[in-house]
């Protein structure tokens, strides 16, 4: 352990923090971090927690979303301008514009979007409860779903549910190289493939398995296999690895031949880190009355998640 994160450490027992990390961060976050996870697992500790202060090392909706859970808390996000393609993608006004064209639909949401679009939908959804959210509803109801749609539209073939899509998807995931998946699929013929879904449907037909990040993780330890083709964003392998010294992970590259990383999420450092914890800035704030609406469909999917 570096000084600079036994310093992160002593910084958060001093301020009662807790730092929350998504798999997709650098590996010197990852192994300090209080508690390490997906989107939903994310949430959960979120409003678990009893410390006074969350630092949320992950991207913005998330730090949103653990603000929306823990209004009394300080919410703070080391780098303000950590966001997410997928969110952009959702454009509150034409989001409301969608909504009000289609009444009497379920609006199921992917957690990966703004609070403005939390607080116009139903239910919100992660990619590890997105199939169980949606056979909750019965199939008389009419589906819309919201923003990936790479995600839905897995959902929808896999259970033959008719749902209407918003066209938005994450950049990393549809950057995957189909050439690449067929070539590491050659060099390492034994191999199982363990994909996001997230990732199009061209990339899902080469995958054995297909889950969210923390089904990903699981998936590798249970199988009998030494090597697996991973098909969602490198951060996943401090884990796999961590977890399965004795397996090989093999990354599948973007289209332009470069490994297919968030930016996104490496922009949370440990200098912004330590310094996040020195300030207790930048905060997350948000109305309390877009809060409130926000917090309705997240509540629901931690009840329907249990």
């Amino acid at each position: 352990m570096t000084q600079q994160q036994e310093r992160i450490i002593a910084l958060k027992k001093e301020k009662n923090a807790i730092i929350l990390a998504h798999y997709y961060q650098i590996p010197e976050i990852q192994a300090i971090a209080d508690f390490l996870g997906d989107s939903l697992a994310l949430a959960q500790a979120a409003k678990n927690t009893d410390a006074d202060v969350i630092v949320f090392c992950g991207v913005h909706f998330m730090a949103e979303t653990a603000k929306i859970l823990n209004p009394q808390k300080t919410v703070v996000l080391p780098n303000m301008g950590a966001g997410c393609s997928l969110a952009d993608s959702a454009d509150p006004a034409k989001f409301k514009k969608w909504k009000e064209e289609n009444p009497d639909v379920v609006f199921i949401t992917y957690i990966n979007c703004s609070t403005e679009v939390k607080a116009l939908s139903d239910i919100i959804v992660t990619s590890a409860n997105a199939e169980k959210i949606v056979n909750s509803i019965s199939k008389d109801k009419k589906i819309c779903f919201a923003p990936d749609k790479n995600l839905g539209t897995f959902i929808a073939n896999k259970y033959d549910r008719e749902m209407t899509m918003w066209n938005g998807g994450c950049h990393v995931h549809l950057r995957f190289s189909e050439e690449d998946v067929i070539a590491k699929k050659a060099e390492y013929p034994d191999a199982m493939v363990l994909a996001h879904p997230e990732c199009p449907q061209h990339i899902l037909k080469y995958a054995d398995f297909i889950g969210s990040t923390t089904g990903i993780i699981n998936k590798a330890g249970e199988v009998d296999k030494k090597d697996f083709i991973i098909l969602t964003e490198p951060g996943v392998f401090y884990p796999l690895e961590t977890n399965n010294p004795d397996k090989r992970f093999i990354p599948v590259s973007a289209k332009n031949g470069s490994l297919n990383v968030c930016e996104h999420m490496k922009m949370i450092t440990l200098d912004n880190l330590e310094e996040a914890l020195v300030t207790l800035s930048p905060e997350i704030h948000l109305e309390e009355e877009l809060r409130l609406a926000a917090l309705k469909p997240l509540e629901k999917m931690l009840e329907l998640s249990k």
